[in-house]
């Protein structure tokens, strides 16, 4: 393939690459198609002269960052700068699998950076909807085992892997509990009333129940966990992410209600109760502050939501 050829022949070339080989979707073919009929329509201006297979070859690192300058002077988001970029860089993947063509100058760019993701936290009443929806008493000692799980990630601001790691006998909880979270680094934590009530109303059910109480005995010597399986085996991530998403689908809740949105949930809460936030750093594990203050954009934008629905014309 000459790459001297006009564009609107590279392009319709372009296009059945991305259709027979790169097999993507029409959707996605359509975004970047899109995205580099914007670059060579810039190219164009930005030159002063017709755009041929031969120009991308020329192409230095200062005209695509004045491409993405450009684009985000009109106002759009990392988001669609990184799909502009991907088109481009696609494009060029094609120029050298189909002519050898490659430019050194488009490797010195970096993907624009994405805005931190806010923590996407419950609200209360849904955080006590979907603890309550888990109490199926004729479940008996499976239904004690998701309420005392809910209970325990919410009100300690657990990780999973955390609450999930902890022991039968560390069940038999006091006022406290040492925790090992990331890194290995331990952690104190206060264990509230409900969590203590939810914990030892599970223990005492699984003790109650003939078929369970061989779970405990079927690890031979070792320490068997606090959570199972109702097969006897140690409850696993996935299936407490299972358990979320059928107690949100049931009360339709958005996809974001995972195990993690609960510890979410527990750092919002306390801190629109006006918890310190160093405080919440250590209660949390971050090893970082700056990875507890994202916590505090979260509190201020529950705020105004609030606000501007009390007072309409706020």
């Amino acid at each position: 393939m000459s790459t001297a050829r006009p564009f609107v022949l590279l392009r319709a070339d372009y296009a059945r690459w991305l259709d027979t080989e790169r097999r993507m979707s029409p959707r996605t073919a359509r975004n970047y198609l899109h995205s580099l009929d914007l670059f060579t329509d810039f190219l164009s201006g930005h030159l002063g002269e017709a755009i041929t297979g031969a120009t991308f070859g020329t192409l230095e690192t200062r005209d695509f960052r004045a491409f993405l300058a450009l684009r985000k002077g009109e106002g759009l988001t990392a988001q669609t700068l990184r799909l502009d970029l991907s088109a481009i860089k696609s494009f060029y993947r094609f120029l050298r699998k189909e002519s050898g063509m490659t430019n050194p100058a488009l490797a010195a760019l970096r993907s624009p950076k994405l805005p931190p993701r806010l923590p996407k936290p419950l609200t209360r009443p849904d955080m006590d909807a979907m603890i309550d929806s888990a109490a199926v008493p004729e479940k008996g000692w499976e239904s004690a085992r998701d309420v005392a799980l809910l209970t325990l990630l919410y009100g300690m601001g657990l990780r999973v892997s955390e609450a999930l790691d902890l022991s039968w006998a560390e069940g038999d909880m006091g006022t406290s509990l040492t925790v090992t979270g990331k890194g290995s680094k331990s952690r104190m934590l206060p264990v509230l009333p409900q969590v203590q009530r939810a914990i030892a109303f599970y223990r005492k059910t699984v003790l109650a129940d003939e078929i369970a109480q061989h779970f405990i005995a079927r690890w031979d010597g070792d320490a068997p966990p606090l959570f199972w399986s109702k097969t006897g085996r140690a409850m696993t991530p996935r299936m407490a992410q299972e358990l979320t998403a059928k107690l949100r689908r049931g009360l339709g809740l958005p996809a974001t209600v995972t195990p993690h949105a609960l510890r979410h949930s527990f750092a919002t809460h306390l801190l629109g109760e006006g918890a310190d936030l160093r405080a919440l750093q250590e209660l949390l594990g971050h090893s970082s502050l700056a990875a507890t203050q994202r916590y505090t954009q979260v509190d201020t934008d529950a705020l105004l939501k609030t606000y501007r629905s009390a007072h309409r014309r706020g």
